[in-house]
């Protein structure tokens, strides 16, 4: 995948993502950004039994700016968490469906643009590789000219430390375009619990994206503890291990 040599911290014009080397899909390209970018997800269990979210960029100044929120979104409160979200920026716009495709043998979710579902075409699917464990798949279905790409998720969601690849034709493993990993207390060194993480995301992917498939992920993986703490790959640890944690 492309990614932009000049860094900024403005998001790529339309443009700049008519290509196909630059993965954009709500809003032309509004959360395609030329550089890096460090989110916070936070997870908040407000409304029993759904769940809400709340993602802030990373600041210097340690002062976050909300870019993302998520309310569980059904007529049926029972089963809005598990079979329907919706993303939405700061001020309640909704820019992605989530919905749960049934019936699924291996977990399948889809992705719409803005609210609802019915009559669209989803422009992203997720699911699970296998019945058990913890590797997954995900297809955004791009501008027919570029044809759909693919990207696979190695390591555990459920321990906060995965990364997604792009995949080639061969399902060869390429670049790295989002990262999820625990977010460690500055002043303490104390890894944090699950319920707030850190998502990096690369150059020139869409952070809405990256964030859609965070939230399928967390519905897929529910609770389901790995009890065996996994020290970074860099060595550090983050301060040392961790027992199970809500």
């Amino acid at each position: 995948m492309g990614r932009y040599e000049t860094p900024s911290s403005e998001p790529a014009t339309a443009e700049e993502v008519g290509g196909g080397g630059v993965m954009a899909v709500v809003d032309g390209g509004r959360y395609c950004y030329r550089e890096e970018k460090h989110l916070t997800v936070q997870k908040a269990s407000l409304f029993s039994p759904g769940d809400s979210y709340f993602v802030y960029e990373d600041k210097p100044d340690n002062k976050g700016e909300l870019l993302f929120r998520v309310d569980s979104y059904s007529p049926d409160p029972i089963h809005r968490s598990r079979h329907e979200l919706v993303l939405m920026d700061p001020n309640g716009h909704c820019l992605l469906t989530l919905r749960r495709r049934r019936p699924s043998l291996h977990n399948r979710w889809e992705g719409f643009l803005g609210e609802g579902t019915d009559g669209g075409k989803p422009v992203f699917t997720v699911r699970r590789g296998s019945i058990i464990g913890q590797l997954f798949f995900m297809e955004v279905h791009r501008h027919e000219a570029y044809g759909p790409a693919e990207y696979q998720v190695e390591g555990s969601f459920t321990q906060r430390r995965c990364m997604v690849y792009e995949t080639g034709a061969e399902d060869d493993l390429g670049a790295v375009v989002a990262e999820v990993r625990r977010k460690v207390d500055p002043s303490t060194g104390v890894v944090l619990g699950r319920d707030v993480f850190g998502l990096t995301v690369r150059p020139g992917f869409d952070a809405s994206l990256a964030m859609g498939l965070v939230l399928v992920l967390d519905q897929i993986c529910g609770d389901d503890y790995e009890d065996v703490w996994v020290p970074d790959a860099e060595g550090g640890g983050g301060g040392g291990g961790e027992g199970k944690s809500s």
